[in-house]
């Protein structure tokens, strides 16, 4: 047994304490576990975050006292505002929704007593953003997370979503004779059935792609194990000389950016004489848990772009990167400019961010804990689903993606109609473990873009070398990548740049097409190594626009162009680029 013992704890040169892999596999297994419990939030960095609140204001007196004296107001006002209401309808309120909160628009909530309880939660709703906010010595990023939770906490028991608070509902109990409940409760098994057997949303069987959606007609030229590259036909006689090239995220379908044919952006510009290439991401599975950034990187936009240029016979290439595709292509074309690679004539970024310390409420799910429970949670199958990134974009905007459709769906009976937007977004990807957790800590944690240590080929690449002409667009309400994070590209380069602000969130902003109602933008250049302005000062002094920003970037594509002459031909057999198969190819299938 002495022997044993000395064999047990003795440290052999070279060799690992052999409980090292088990260890690993036991944790990361507990932690996939938590992670499908707490959908992927980590109970850890919320204790934390509580605590952090919590013991802060339990030592500042004088933030107890005002937010007493806060509540005594508000009770008051409520007091007032009951007083005033029962001998007028037309009472001023107390207090008035944030213009976003739609949940009591409607002229029921103004009749007794749900004025009373509306106008209530909205003064308690008021002081719980006084209390989680604004106490000295929390992080910014506890606050944060304690203000976002009792956000989620409030959604959930706003009066909208119970019979007995809900005069809207009980109006729609009463007209239907109860239909409208049965209805609600046929749409939940039906909705429940499909999420059991893993299919789509109803509705979606009407928007398929290939038929309906992602019709713009085409080839795939090139294949390799993580893309398919898409050569679109010319619809005009002639087209200019420089292509573009499309780099969609691989956290979505590409066919966004070719809906229907009267929102489709690829047919839009082949309308307006470009030739048109675009990348279709592989849908990856457990067997590509281990594809990296750097994979991403050489089989996406790089062995794109020799695919392009064997194609159009080396013509220089306007690239434009959406979302995470965007963040890619900055990171290409940077590594283009560092190494004399000038195959570009533009750069164009949507939606897109290259410095992270900012990056909105996403931030919340972003910090060491997350990450490792993240990480645990992707280890076991390889790579993280569409459902598990899609929930924490819900939980961001929990009233109108969440409450608001369990409300209308399984209580009101009426489901939303279904569109191609929607149909496209529950189309969903995934993320391999290697390349999630490597986007996730070098660029949002450690921003190494743009401190510029993220390397590129064993060397370190930085924004400031690119000098193209560059064409960014913001959204006015993106909760993915909020504008004024995107705007900060300006601080990162000299490069003359044409922001761009457009209406509309992550997806709807971009998907904007002329002619579509309410759409605007606004504007402004700025010159090469000009001075950088602020977001607010930026959004004083650039112009609002009418309509559509594709248009802004028709025009802006068009002056870095040649004249127009014949189009290429379709893919080039004789330079290893073959049509391989009609549009929209095989790996937007995959699911």
């Amino acid at each position: 047994m002495k022997g044993l013992k000395i064999m047990v704890e003795a440290q052999i040169p070279g060799v690992g304490d052999p409980l090292d892999g088990l260890a690993e596999t036991m944790d990361r297994a507990a932690g996939a576990m938590i992670a499908q419990a707490t959908f992927g939030l980590s109970p850890a960095t919320l204790a934390q975050a509580v605590s952090d609140w919590m013991l802060h204001l339990a030592a500042s007196p004088g933030k107890q006292t005002q937010l007493a004296a806060k509540a005594l107001r508000k009770m008051t006002r409520l007091g007032d505002y009951a007083m005033r209401s029962a001998t007028d309808a037309q009472a001023a309120r107390a207090i008035e929704p944030l213009p976003q909160d739609r949940r009591f628009a409607d002229p029921a909530w103004a009749s007794a007593p749900f004025n009373l309880v509306s106008q209530a939660f909205l003064l308690n709703q008021q002081w719980w953003h006084a209390a989680t906010t604004g106490i000295t010595g929390v992080t910014a990023h506890h606050e944060e997370m304690v203000a976002f939770a009792v956000r989620q906490w409030l959604d959930t028991v706003a009066p909208t979503n119970f019979l007995a608070t809900n005069p809207v509902l009980q109006q729609r109990i009463l007209e239907t004779g109860g239909q409208c409940l049965a209805d609600g409760l046929r749409n939940w098994m039906t909705d429940v059935e499909a999420l059991m057997r893993g299919l789509p949303p109803a509705g979606t069987e009407a928007f398929q792609v290939g038929e309906t959606l992602a019709t713009a007609e085409g080839k795939v030229v090139y294949r390799n194990r993580l893309m398919e590259l898409i050569q679109y036909a010319p619809t005009t006689e002639q087209a200019r000389p420089e292509p573009i090239l499309i780099v969609p995220a691989w956290i979505m379908k590409y066919y966004i950016l070719d809906l229907s044919p009267e929102n489709s952006l690829v047919q839009w510009l082949t309308a307006q004489g470009f030739t048109v290439f675009m990348i279709s991401w592989h849908n990856p599975g457990s067997t590509d848990r281990d594809l990296e950034m750097a994979d991403y990187l050489q089989l996406g936009p790089m062995a794109a772009l020799d695919a392009v240029a064997a194609i159009t016979g080396g013509a220089s290439v306007h690239a434009a990167g959406y979302c995470l595709g965007g963040t890619l292509l900055a990171i290409a074309a940077a590594a283009m400019a560092r190494d004399g690679d000038d195959r570009l004539a533009s750069l164009t970024l949507l939606a897109a961010q290259t410095e992270f310390c900012e990056p909105g409420e996403l931030g919340l799910f972003i910090d060491e804990g997350q990450l490792s429970l993240l990480e645990n949670m992707m280890w076991g199958r390889g790579y993280l689903d569409s459902a598990q990134m899609g929930g924490a974009f819900q939980m961001l905007r929990s009233n109108d993606l969440v409450w608001s459709r369990v409300l209308t769906t399984y209580l009101m009976g009426e489901r939303e109609p279904m569109n191609d937007l929607m149909a496209w977004n529950a189309d969903g990807t995934r993320m391999p473990y290697a390349m999630h957790s490597q986007y996730l800590r070098r660029l949002f944690l450690e921003d190494d873009l743009a401190e510029g240590r993220f390397q590129v080929n064993g060397r370190p690449i930085a924004l400031s070398v690119l000098r193209w002409p560059m064409f960014v667009v913001g959204t006015e309400r993106d909760h993915v990548a909020p504008w004024r994070s995107v705007f900060k590209i300006h601080r990162l380069t000299g490069a003359p740049i044409d922001f761009v602000l457009t209406s509309g969130g992550h997806n709807a902003g971009i998907v904007s097409e002329p002619g579509h109602p309410g759409r605007s933008y606004r504007l402004l250049t700025r010159e090469a190594d000009g001075a950088a302005l602020d977001p607010d000062a930026w959004l004083d002094a650039a112009p609002r626009h009418e309509g559509s920003w594709w248009t802004a970037w028709g025009d802006w594509l068009a002056k870095l162009s040649g004249n127009a002459g014949t189009p290429p031909p379709m893919g080039a057999t004789d330079k290893g680029y073959a049509p391989l198969a009609d549009a929209p190819g095989h790996f937007v299938l995959e699911r």
